[in-house]
């Protein structure tokens, strides 16, 4: 498939999977924009890396990119979650693209010419190569086919743009390949490590030990100091660093969902549907007319139509009528036309003949006609293709490989698929007139042609508008008014979501929240935003309840959060006080245990790389502890996060010492290389003035 095909195929974007972290970025469009003022020119600005600003007048049209092979990918018409990952998808390609190009100049990192000749057209093709010219089963790549399409560059303007930005793609790839071979060739493991983490995963411990839980002691009994706070506070400083700004607040929703009236105008509205589409003359306007969904009218095959319907309907002869069935949030009501059995798939070729180059739609036709003729009587298609189509099928003859049913426009379609192999068909669609050539037809099942008609289980305007109204209202109210209270006072839900960063394109109970956390991010704490958001199924109104800045987050920031955590801090150092009771005169475990009425658990094959105490949790500093103790001796009290342990180390089981540290050092080089280099791009932005305006477009 040549380039120019593939991308016409796939709606013109390239799909870029970079190495090490993901960047798809194209770097098209002009940053420059001269004779502006300074304040508009600020007003476009979506954030600055090391110095370089980024507009909104390059950005969006790479968003517009991104998000088109999201929906290509998920499928649907996209959400608010999309268009963020598409948004977010774009910051990382910039970001990668300034800090990593300056760092690749630094380095002296280059691709020359001979490299760049190589990676298009020699012997080690660039995986974008491969991936538009190779062949899908074996990776061969048809070298041929690349040189042609070289050489068209001069006649096509748009084939010469594609390989321009093509080209850059792949200097990017190589440079990214020679930068991430440079940090990982720069990982070493010493014989010392190997040594130690094999012992890690592999050195056995097995002991028992008492649990005093902190559960065995209520909250309410303990009330922590501010020094409490504060111990805490400074020994996990670094647990406070906010890698970004977030918002939290607080919101009432207001149901727009269908009420019982709601749905019974609805059932009424489609019963009267369902006994006009019975005996409707014209079933495929009818159905074009009246349906949500619209379906296309052409033979389809089992699985496309909700699993519901689906299955009744593909076992129903010509004629039959079927609904109204309520699935999904809508009712169907279908109407068999006709059934038959059809191939799965069609290998064709064809000419496509533009009718405004011909002088009208009848001169095209009869120009597919005399080609037919010319076919029939021996003529090569391959070649009429090549000096009479207009796609960019032509350059292989016209071949449009093997396509199954949904992947070409009806009329093309139902020609394919309704001929037999050998068939010269002349069809005409929105694109031309095609002469089409059925090369081969694949497998056979059941097919049905349908009138289909999907009505949802929508709200009535009155149900809208009075959700609004209370939402308006309570609005209106909650300015001098405490939310939470006020919310009880009407008998409605708070619904929370928590540290919320600027560009999350999700909320809690919240479908489409990108407006609301926006004029979040525009408004102060304890705010009551000024508006009523409209959701898919409720009008909301919120209240900015925290700010949380970028940076060391301090105490007063996260007192509330580690409330639970310094609690447990002061009954711990309760229960090592009536630990340490127990301990005096005590030589075993089990008399520990005894006089804190406890039992002894014993634990057997416990590995220091993973510290999960079977029924128990994940013990960190009491299995790292039992790995720096003595067998037989009874431990000082250790604070874990279930309780207080005391424990006796019964033995440790130590593997087979390594022969060759070789292949441990080589897992281990693999596992560094590969955090190394996520690690060097973290460390390129941390040392870089990095500024994010996106939640003011976005």
């Amino acid at each position: 498939m040549g380039l120019m095909t593939f991308l016409r195929n796939r709606a013109g974007y390239i799909l870029i999977g970079a190495i090490g972290f993901a960047i798809v970025a194209f770097l098209v469009g002009d940053a420059i924009n001269v004779g502006k003022p300074f304040w508009a020119e600020s007003q476009k600005v979506v954030g600055s890396i090391d110095g370089e600003e980024i507009s909104i007048d390059q950005f969006g049209p790479k968003v517009d990119q991104s998000l088109a092979q999201f929906k290509q990918q998920y499928g649907g018409s996209g959400n608010a979650q999309m268009q963020a990952m598409a948004v977010d998808n774009v910051w990382q390609g910039e970001v990668a693209g300034i800090l990593l190009g300056k760092e690749y100049a630094r380095l002296g990192l280059t691709v020359s010419g001979d490299e760049l000749f190589d990676l298009l057209q020699g012997k080690n093709p660039s995986p974008l190569i491969v991936q538009y010219f190779g062949n899908p089963q074996t990776g061969e790549v048809n070298r041929a086919e690349i040189i042609n399409s070289l050489k068209q560059q001069d006649k096509n303007p748009q084939l010469k743009q594609q390989w321009v930005l093509l080209q850059q793609e792949i200097e990017k790839q190589a440079l990214q390949k020679k930068y991430a071979n440079l940090i990982s060739n720069s990982v070493y493991v010493t014989t010392l490590e190997a040594n130690d983490e094999y012992l890690n995963r592999n050195k056995l411990a097995s002991f028992k030990y008492a649990l005093l839980d902190y559960a065995s002691i209520p909250d309410a009994t303990v009330k922590p100091t501010e020094s409490d706070y504060s111990d805490y506070y400074n020994e996990n400083k670094k647990r406070f660093e906010n890698p970004t700004e977030t918002r939290s607040f607080e919101y009432v929703a207001f149901s727009v969902n269908p009420t019982k009236s709601d749905s019974a105008a609805v059932k009424a509205q489609v019963d009267k549907l369902a006994a006009d589409f019975k005996i409707a003359g014209n079933d495929s306007l009818f159905a074009a007319v009246n349906s949500d969904v619209k379906v296309p009218y052409t033979y389809m095959s089992k699985g496309k139509l909700d699993p519901a319907v689906d299955s009744v309907v593909f076992n129903l002869p010509a004629g039959s009528f079927y609904g109204p069935k309520f699935s999904g949030n809508s009712y169907k009501l279908v109407k068999v036309i006709d059934t038959r059995f059809s191939p799965d798939s069609v290998k064709a070729s064809h000419i496509l003949i533009d009718p405004s180059k011909m002088g009208g739609n009848d001169k095209a036709i009869k120009l597919a006609d005399s080609l037919r003729t010319l076919v029939q009587n021996g003529g090569d298609f391959a070649s009429l293709a090549r000096q009479y189509s207009v796609d960019g099928s032509k350059d292989k003859g016209g071949d449009l490989g093997t396509f199954s049913r949904g992947q070409m426009v009806p009329v093309f379609e139902n020609a394919a698929f309704n001929g037999k192999p050998g068939d010269l068909k002349v069809v005409t669609s929105q694109f031309g007139v095609h002469l089409i050539k059925i090369e081969k037809q694949i497998g056979s099942s059941k097919v049905a042609k349908l009138a289909y008609i999907e009505k949802g289980l929508v709200s009535s305007n009155k149900t809208r508008d009075a959700a609004y109204k209370k939402a308006n209202s309570f609005l209106n109210e909650v300015k001098g008014a405490d939310f939470a209270a006020l919310a009880q006072k009407g008998g409605y839900t708070v619904g929370v979501a928590d540290k919320v960063t600027p560009t999350q394109g999700f909320a809690p109970g919240l479908d489409n929240p990108r407006q609301l956390i926006r004029d979040a991010y525009a408004a102060d704490k304890g705010d009551v935003l000024k508006e009523v958001y409209q959701m898919d199924n409720a009008y909301v109104v919120a209240r900015v309840t925290d700010v949380k800045p970028k940076g060391p987050l301090s105490l007063e920031a996260v007192k509330k959060e580690i409330e639970p955590m310094v609690r447990n801090a002061v009954k711990a150092k309760m229960l090592t006080e009536k630990a340490n009771k127990a301990l005096e005169g005590a030589a075993k475990i089990e008399q520990v245990a005894q006089k804190l009425g406890k039992q002894v658990n014993p634990v057997e094959n416990i590995v220091f790389a993973n510290p999960i105490i079977p029924g128990a949790a994940q013990e960190n500093k009491l299995v790292g502890s039992v790995f720096g103790s003595q067998p037989g001796k009874v431990s000082k009290p250790v604070d874990g996060s279930m309780g207080v342990y005391v424990f006796a180390v019964d033995g440790f089981s130590n593997p087979a010492p390594l022969a060759n540290t070789y292949k441990q050092k080589e897992i281990m080089m693999q596992a560094n290389a590969q955090r190394s280099l996520g690690a060097a791009f973290q460390a390129l932005q941390d040392k870089s003035k990095i500024k994010d305006n996106r939640v003011k477009f976005y």
